[in-house]
């Protein structure tokens, strides 16, 4: 191989590397979206143990606040959202480890490739 040529695996493997960090940034945009979500609920949540009975609660649907029928709705709901957000949150943590140690290890045979390559034209 003649210097400064990579072998068509080693390319491959440096595209497959590109992709595998964007995909976990993408990942971590989603956990960080998912954390502040999660946030938003739990504040809700706060705010809602302090409420009375007779409360005006509303809740936003799209561009619109509608009043909602009672503290306990609200309650349930938030609660199954953040059920759910919880589960899509650990997910994405499982998903992140994964791609990292995807990652390590094809970081790892590139730069072994690369430097088995240099090292025979030295």
């Amino acid at each position: 191989m003649a210097k400064g040529e990579m072998s068509q695996q080693v390319q491959d493997q440096m595209g497959r590397l590109q992709q595998l960090q964007n995909q976990l940034q993408v990942i971590q945009q989603q956990r960080v979206q998912v954390d502040q979500r999660l946030k938003e609920i739990e504040e809700a949540l706060e705010e809602l143990e302090n409420a009375t009975d007779k409360t005006p609660i509303f809740k936003s649907v799209g561009s619109v606040l509608i009043k909602s029928d009672g503290k306990k709705k609200i309650v349930e709901e938030l609660t199954e959202n953040k059920e759910s957000l919880d589960i899509r949150r650990n997910s994405l943590h499982k998903q992140e480890g994964q791609t990292r140690e995807k990652i390590n290890e094809l970081q790892s045979k590139v730069q072994n490739a690369l430097g088995m390559s240099s090292g025979d034209n030295a």
